[in-house]
């Protein structure tokens, strides 16, 4: 369960069971503290379990994050490069053919993901915190 949940639930709880504002603001300072803990914990665990992933020399375990990346590379240069090169070519010509077009707003929602992730590594590079 997210813990952003748990927190609200528990909000509404502590409403319910402790009449003290005070008392009862403390205990969701306390609640809130504790769920932000949890989350910081699940992150890092993941990036542990990347780092590992990285480091295997498993090409079917390190190399899937490039795979994905190279496959968003060609999705968009066809897209947005060589589709709109052959439709001018099929015009140019006169030939019935039209070319197959992407679904590009998966595409579109995959690179962007990907760039989020890339900009925050960005980040790291330029506080000194990643290599």
């Amino acid at each position: 369960m997210n813990p952003l949940a748990i927190v609200e639930i528990g909000a509404r709880l502590l409403d319910k069971i402790i009449p003290d504002k005070d008392a009862r603001d403390k205990a969701q300072a306390e609640l809130l503290r504790a769920a932000q803990d949890q989350e910081f914990q699940l992150a890092f665990a993941q990036i542990k379990v990347n780092e590992a992933e990285a480091q295997n020399g498993n090409l079917f375990v390190s190399g899937w994050r490039p795979a994905v990346g190279w496959v968003c590379v060609v999705g968009l240069s066809y897209n947005f490069v060589i589709y709109p090169l052959l439709l001018w070519v099929v015009a140019s010509t006169g030939a019935e053919f039209k070319p197959p077009s992407l679904l590009s707003d998966t595409l579109m929602e995959l690179v962007l993901g990907m760039l989020g992730l890339g900009a925050l590594r960005t980040v790291e590079k330029w506080k000194g915190v990643a290599r």
